[in-house]
């Protein structure tokens, strides 16, 4: 390609940052350390000239001098001093929502890592991308520095995706991992996760799936063309995974991961965010600690599965950056490869309907008939179980070394491809019969690949 080729620019893209967090100050650096690299690649300069954040005295490690300051991100979206506004607040409303909105009706491009505002509003906020004619990108929204976006919406674009799935959460991966190789409890993970800045003070959107839950709504529009529909998506965390959940999943030759899942089912898109066992042959498996990892279904490539860092400043700023330079080349396309106006209200398929095997582990009474009486629960269902483990702890052992003491021993079902409605409906009536002392733990398996 020669240089006559190349787009040029007079102007350099003047950039406004709303948000000084790590992410922030992360994007300020590399903008400003690649600034030479970026310019030759993209035919302009790139360069921030203002920022906006909630305290102006905290010390970022990153020069702030001669940037101009707005307390109100609203007002720097507004502002004539830039030409494309970098969202890096968070939040599913408030300042982030208001300030996204004013740069795109001012038909101002937009960068944003925001995926609760995403999830929440990605379709009226492209919507209004659309009619102002402004480019709305985030990469930076679903995997962190992996760039799933980019791969769903342009290299892949003449395949036919049938299923997206993937580790999505680097706090979750990071305490499963954990949990797995020295044997820790969850909370013992979690409070060492929290130590090492890998989860927040307060951890709930991260362990219970909700953050996992909002990428996963991006992904979805992408693969499928649909509208997003975060409602849609069955949402578990990881929390009332064990120790002894692990260890049995690990003899069966299975690993559990937190997964995001979207697929076409025949009863519509099924989308899930559950704990789940994954052979370990499987490529996700061997994605351990704060890694991420999506894996693609389509009808040209197969599978092709993406693995990289998910969360932390670089990663997700490089992302970021990536996107800026698609603005500053005038490259950024529609922000779901779609016009709005051919996005589809997708079809939710029930939870209720999904198929697959089951991993189910009771606290049943140690005393004659129980074990049997729940078989006969599960064959009243037409489910087929593969195995029935039984596992007496040490500590009931030591107690009672000759068994049947009636205390609970953990039991553990393993089941053929079935439904979630059948297993709900037996695990009722196994609960009614007085069998079990604490609600079963469930957990999907995977047998193919994911």
């Amino acid at each position: 390609m020669t240089s006559a080729m190349l787009s040029t620019h007079p102007q350099p893209l003047r950039i406004g940052i709303a948000g000084l967090g790590t992410v922030g100050a992360s994007v300020l650096r590399i903008l400003r350390r690649q600034e030479n690299a970026l310019a030759a690649r993209c035919g302009r300069t790139i360069r921030v000239t203002a920022v906006s954040a909630r305290d102006r005295r905290r010390d970022r490690g990153v020069d702030l001098g001669g940037l101009a300051w707005f307390d109100d991100p609203v007002a720097l979206a507004k502002s004539d001093e830039i030409d494309c506004l970098v969202d890096l607040m968070g939040g599913s409303d408030g300042p982030a929502k208001a300030a996204v909105e004013a740069a795109l009706f001012a038909g101002k491009p937009v960068v944003t890592a925001n995926k609760a505002l995403l999830a929440a509003h990605g379709v009226a906020l492209a919507e209004l991308a659309e009619s102002r004619n402004a480019a709305l990108a985030f990469e930076a929204s679903s995997a962190g520095g992996i760039p799933v976006v980019k791969t769903l919406r342009e290299a892949l674009a003449g395949n036919n995706v049938s299923r997206i799935s993937g580790i999505l959460n680097g706090t979750c991966n990071y305490i499963l991992s954990r949990m797995e190789l020295e044997g820790l409890t969850f909370e013992a993970c979690l409070k060492d996760a929290q130590r090492l800045g890998y989860a927040e003070a307060n951890p709930t959107f991260d362990v219970e799936g909700f953050d996992t839950a909002h990428k996963l709504a991006i992904l979805t529009s992408l693969s499928f063309g649909t509208k997003i529909d975060a409602e849609a998506i069955h949402v578990e965390g990881i929390s009332a995974i064990t120790p002894l959940d692990l260890r049995m999943a690990d003899e069966l030759g299975y690993r559990i991961k937190l997964l995001g899942v979207a697929e076409r089912t025949k009863t519509g898109i099924e989308q899930r965010v559950h704990p789940t066992m994954v052979p370990k042959s499987s490529a996700i498996a061997q994605v351990m600690g704060v890694l991420n990892a999506v894996s693609i279904d389509a009808d040209a490539v197969r599978e092709i599965t993406l693995v990289g860092p998910g969360a932390g400043g670089d990663p997700t700023a490089s992302a970021v950056v990536a996107d800026i330079a698609d603005v500053a080349r005038g490259t950024a396309g529609l922000p779901f490869g779609l016009p709005i106006a051919r996005l589809e209200k997708a079809t939710r398929a029930p939870m209720q309907r999904h198929e697959g095997g089951y991993y189910v582990r009771l606290a049943v009474a140690d005393r004659p008939g129980a074990a049997a009486s729940i078989a006969t629960r599960m064959a009243e269902a037409d489910i087929s179980l593969e195995s029935i483990v039984q596992r007496r702890s040490p500590e009931a052992v030591t107690r009672d070394p000759g068994g049947r003491s009636g205390a609970p021993v953990p039991v553990v079902l393993i089941t053929y491809a079935t439904s979630e409605a059948a297993i709900r409906a037996a695990l009722e009536k196994v609960s009614a019969d007085g069998h079990v002392a604490e609600p079963p733990q469930v957990i999907r398996i995977e047998r193919e690949q994911v």
